[in-house]
């Protein structure tokens, strides 16, 4: 199955030793890593370490997604629990993104996972493999777009009614229109102005951190004060599941959809300069900002909740707005405090589109997608260079997504789960390919970022906790569950990997080899 080349100066100039790097480039390194992986340098490599971290910190937003998806944690584990959670959730996946890391300095590709599991899996079963953790993928990261715009689009509902609440009735297909709306601006943002990304991620990475403290200053001046025991002695089970630790486990979806996401540059890596080491550093420094910055976040907003019940049963439809409105006793406060929190999901949004678009670019140029001829080409003038076709597809499969809405109130629930459970999937699959690599003392890729001897605890580890969340990401909100209340997204996600498995034996078998056939022996 593979295909391993010994390199040679001629395939390669950079052997030479001389310093050929270059914005179109890269380093000698970048250009080393391209020749193995058997790719043509065709995007520009502007993308340094600030702007890695900027793209990775704001696509994940945690200190943001923990207080929007609050309601989660609050349904399980009340004020003290969902704390406990969060940094359970953290501890447990900071392993997950240390080895993910190491994967990316060996082989800083846009394929990423599937790249990963063709490389590394055994050869009976590198094919099936590699192409349904493209899928799964695929699947994931517009689910991500999806989740960004719902949240924007319920905020801005949030916002209208509060403002004015005598004049306003919310309807279900408010919110789809908007969703729609938000990914378009966010796709033209992507094809106008993707030239600019690495400067303005730059920028918005600042807005990130000063966001942060505007946001927390207010509720710990203006909030009233709470005895610390009432906050971290409060564990509850509002899901009716019977057993705190249960319920604790069910609310672990809201804190990882908050710290999923550092791996989002890995499918940027061929934008990046010096991706194997600029990459996994930007993956631990996102972890290291973000995972803090939410920590504490979620501490102050336990603090700053109040009743549970009220805040649950705001007809803002989060509960953090009706803290915001509690704790500064204004709505012009409240208002923007929340335009703070809606601007930075917009940039996550954005900040998905683009990772979503190299993903289906990278997986269309191995023909792992159907119409792959017409998904893998760039638009190439003065204004842009992008996948225009996978940008427009993932516009498409938003606009579906978002259909969910009209049908389920708890719809960012199943939004959340979904992408959670398709991106944990291809994690499981990427980190036990390699594992078994180890363990069979097979040789490996050697990794600018490495963890050493360290590795192989790191990995096992991960996958541990790879698997318990992946359970519990289907798991509703609540025990008792009604059609419009169920979670939904283990049944889309069973029928996009059954589609991906028909269609493999039907037809990409034929045509979809993986990324390792190019793969070639540096020497």
């Amino acid at each position: 199955m593979r295909m391993e080349k010994s390199i040679s100066s001629v395939e390669y100039n950079a052997t030479t030793g001389e310093d050929v790097s270059s914005n179109k480039h890269g380093t000698t390194q970048d250009q080393k890593d391209m020749w193995r992986v058997g790719r043509d340098q065709e995007l520009n490599r502007n993308f340094r370490f600030l702007s890695v971290l900027g793209f990775s910190a704001v696509l994940m937003c945690t200190w943001e997604a923990v207080l929007f998806g609050s309601e989660n944690g609050l349904t399980n584990g009340g004020k003290g629990g969902m704390i406990y959670t969060y940094l359970g959730g953290l501890i447990g996946f900071s392993f997950v993104i240390l080895s993910m890391a190491e994967m990316a300095s060996m082989a800083p590709t846009s394929g990423g996972q599937y790249h990963w599991v063709s490389e590394f899996a055994p050869p009976s079963c590198q094919k099936v493999l590699s192409y349904i953790t493209g899928w799964v993928c695929v699947l994931g990261w517009h689910t991500g777009i999806a989740g960004c715009s719902y949240t924007v689009a319920n905020m801005l509902v949030g916002l209208i009614a509060i403002n004015y609440p005598d004049s306003y009735t919310y309807q279900p297909w408010h919110v789809t229109l908007l969703v729609i709306a938000v990914a378009v601006a966010a796709l033209a943002f992507n094809t106008f102005l993707a030239q600019k990304l690495p400067l303005i991620e730059g920028i918005i990475l600042i807005v990130h951190c000063f966001g942060f403290f505007g946001i927390l200053i207010p509720l710990w001046v203006l909030s009233p004060s709470v005895s610390p025991s009432e906050v971290f002695g409060s564990i509850e089970d509002r899901g009716g599941w019977g057993n705190n630790g249960l319920s604790c486990l069910v609310g672990l979806i809201g804190p990882i959809y908050a710290l999923i996401g550092p791996d989002s540059a890995v499918h940027m890596s061929e934008e990046i300069r010096d991706a194997s080491r600029v990459l996994p550093m930007g993956m631990i420094w996102t972890l290291i900002l973000n995972g803090s910055t939410g920590f504490v976040m979620i501490i102050t907003f336990a603090f700053c909740v109040g009743n549970i019940d009220e805040a649950m049963e705001s007809h803002t439809g989060f509960p953090f707005i009706q803290v915001f409105l509690n704790s500064t006793g204004s709505v012009r406060a409240a208002t923007g405090m929340t335009i703070i929190i809606l601007i930075m999901q917009f940039c996550a949004a954005i900040s998905n589109v683009a990772t979503t678009s190299r993903q289906i670019y990278a997986f269309a140029r191995d023909r792992g997608l159907p119409f792959s001829n017409f998904l893998c080409k760039f638009q190439v003038n003065q204004t842009f260079t992008v996948p225009l076709n996978a940008l427009f597809l993932s516009l498409i499969i938003v606009s579906l997504l978002s259909l969910i809405n009209i049908g389920s109130s708890v719809a960012f629930n199943a939004i959340m789960s979904l992408g959670t459970a398709a991106l944990l999937s291809s994690y499981i699959i990427s980190i036990s390919c390699v594992r078994l690599r180890r363990w069979r003392n097979q040789p490996l890729p050697p990794a600018r970022w490495s963890m050493g001897k360290f590795t192989p605890i790191v990995d096992s580890i991960s996958l541990l906790v790879l698997v318990v969340i992946f359970l519990f990401s289907f798991f509703p909100v609540a025990k008792d569950v009604t059609p419009q209340s169920m979670n939904w997204s283990i049944v889309i996600f069973s029928a996009v990997t059954l589609f991906a498995l028909a269609y493999y034996y039907a037809y990409a078998r034929k045509v979809y080899s993986g990324p390792v056939v190019r793969v070639r022996k540096m020497e």
